[in-house]
C-alpha cells in the first residue's frame, strides 16, 4: 500500500513509527512531517490544512489511505475532500468533527442523545458569562469554545480568576476560538483517556491511557496539550470500560449517525470517573497527543489493518486489537515557557542516539538549521517514549533517555504516572 500520513507532531511521529512497521506498506509519505519522521518516510512540504494540496499530493502518490492525524485537518475538511475524490481516508468529516471543534455543540449533542456530562452554560461575551458563574460552585471550569490545542482550558479556584480567564477568551488570547466561551461544572474524580474506532457503523475499543495536563510536577501551573502519559492506567477497570463503551462511545456514534454524519476514524474520549460512573470531560476526534504515543508502544497487532478497516467500512471483520503485556510511558521535553511562550531555536544534542529497542524519542516540535543542527520548533518539542515489564521500570527507562538529551532550554515533568505509582 502508499499511504499519506498528515500531521507534523508527536503523534503523527507515533503514527508513522508503528505505519512504517507494517508489512503491508510500500510507501508511506507524511504531509509535512517532522525532521523525526524523516527516517520512516518521505516527507513532503504540504500543511496539514492546505486541503487541495493534500488531495494533488494523494493522487500523485497514488495513496491507498489517507491518514489523518490533526485535528486541524479534520475542521478544515479533508476527509470530505477525499471522499469527493474517491480516496479512502481515515478521518472523520468536518461535520462529525464538531465533537471537537466546538464544544458548545457537543454540550448540546450530549443533551440530546443522553451522555452523562457536567452541568454548562455557553456564554457569547463576557458580561453573560460573568453572570453564569453564579449558578456553579467553585473550583470553575472556563473553557474556549473552539480548538486552543489544548490549552483553552482554565480550572479557577477563585472568582476572580474565572473572571479574568473570561476577560482573557473574550480578549482574543484563543483567537477566533474564544469567541465563545463554555463554563462547565468542576467534576471530581479521575481523568482518563479512552480511543474507539468506527468505520461508520460498527466500532470497537482502541486503548486506553491517563495524561498529565498541567506544566509542573503535583498538578501545578497551566493547563497544556499534555505534558506525559503512560499506559495501561489503574483507573481503567474492566467495568469502567465497559460503561463507558455502552454510556458514552456507542451512544456518541449513534448520535453522529443519526445526524446524518456517520463517524469514520478514532474518537478519543476523556472523561471523569466519578462516584456516579464515567462522566464526558470532552471529545476529541483524533487520537490523544500524547496518549497516541504509548498506545503505538504497547500495540502488537499490525495498526495499518485497522485504519483501513475504518476507512472501507469493514471494521467489523477485525478481531481486537492485541496489545503488549507491558507498560509504556511517555515524558514530553518541552521548551521552557510553554504553554504561554516557549523559547524557540534552542539546540538539542543526543535525541537521535540509540537508545535500545524499548525506548523511542518522538519529535514534536523540531527543526534542523541549515548546518543541520536539530533545534525547538515549538512548544512540546520531543516525547520520550519507553516499555517495560512495569510502569516503575518504563518510567525510570524513561527518565534515564530523557537525562542522557542535551536540551538546555527544556523542560519535564518528573512525576509522569504519579497515581499509578
Amino acid at each position: 500500500m502508499n499511504i499519506l500520513l498528515v500531521g507534523s507532531g508527536g503523534r503523527e511521529h507515533a503514527l508513522a513509527w508503528k505505519i512504517a512497521a507494517s508489512p503491508l506498506v510500500t510507501r508511506l509519505v507524511a504531509a509535512p512531517g517532522n525532521p523525526g519522521m524523516a527516517a520512516q518516510c518521505e516527507l513532503r512540504d504540504v500543511a496539514a490544512t492546505d486541503v487541495e494540496g493534500l488531495v494533488t499530493l494523494a493522487r500523485e502518490i497514488a495513496a491507498d489511505l489517507v491518514v489523518i492525524g490533526p485535528e486541524s485537518a479534520v475542521v478544515a475538511g479533508l476527509a470530505d475532500a477525499l471522499a469527493a475524490a474517491a480516496i479512502p481516508c481515515f478521518g472523520p468529516s468536518a461535520q462529525a468533527g464538531r465533537l471537537e471543534s466546538s464544544k458548545a455543540f457537543t454540550k448540546a449533542f450530549c443533551e440530546r442523545y443522553g451522555l452523562p456530562t457536567s452541568a454548562y452554560a455557553v456564554c457569547e461575551n463576557a458580561p453573560a458569562a460573568k453572570a453564569a458563574l453564579d449558578r456553579f460552585e467553585p473550583p470553575y471550569v472556563i473553557k474556549a469554545d473552539g480548538l486552543a490545542a489544548g490549552k483553552g482550558v482554565v480550572i479557577a479556584a477563585e472568582r476572580a480568576e474565572a473572571e479574568a480567564a473570561i476577560d482573557d477568551a473574550f480578549g482574543g488570547r484563543f483567537g477566533e476560538a474564544g469567541a465563545r466561551v463554555v463554563i462547565e461544572e468542576f467534576l471530581d474524580g479521575e481523568i482518563g483517556s479512552l480511543f474507539a474506532l468506527c468505520d461508520g457503523k460498527d466500532s470497537m475499543i482502541f486503548g486506553w491511557a491517563q495524561d498529565h495536563k498541567r506544566a509542573f510536577d503535583g498538578e501545578q501551573g497551566p493547563n497544556t496539550g499534555g505534558m506525559g502519559t503512560y499506559s495501561p492506567a489503574p483507573v481503567f477497570t474492566p467495568e469502567l470500560v465497559e460503561q463507558v463503551r455502552q454510556r458514552l462511545v456507542e451512544p456518541a456514534f449513534a448520535g453522529i449517525a443519526a445526524d446524518g454524519t456517520p463517524y469514520r476514524g478514532v474518537l478519543f474520549v476523556e472523561l471523569m470517573a466519578t462516584r456516579h460512573g464515567p462522566k464526558l470531560v470532552e471529545f476529541n476526534v483524533r487520537f490523544g497527543d500524547p496518549e497516541c504515543q504509548v498506545l503505538m508502544l504497547r500495540l502488537e497487532s499490525d495498526l495499518v489493518p485497522y485504519l483501513v478497516a475504518c476507512a472501507a467500512g469493514t471494521l467489523a471483520a477485525m478481531p481486537p486489537p492485541v496489545w503488549r503485556d507491558e507498560s509504556a510511558v511517555c515524558v514530553v521535553l518541552a521548551a521552557k515557557g510553554y504553554p504561554d511562550a516557549p523559547a524557540k531555536g534552542g539546540e538539542i544534542r543526543g535525541a537521535d542516539a540509540d537508545f535500545g529497542a524499548d525506548i523511542v524519542v518522538l519529535h514534536a516540535g523540531t527543526t534542523r538549521d541549515a548546518a543541520g543542527t536539530l533545534r525547538a520548533a515549538g512548544g512540546r518539542v520531543l516525547n520520550v517514549c519507553a516499555r517495560g515489564p512495569d510502569l516503575r521500570t518504563a518510567r525510570d527507562k524513561a527518565y534515564a533517555a530523557v537525562d542522557a538529551i542535551d536540551f538546555p532550554d527544556g523542560f519535564c515533568r518528573r512525576d509522569i504516572g504519579w497515581r499509578a505509582l
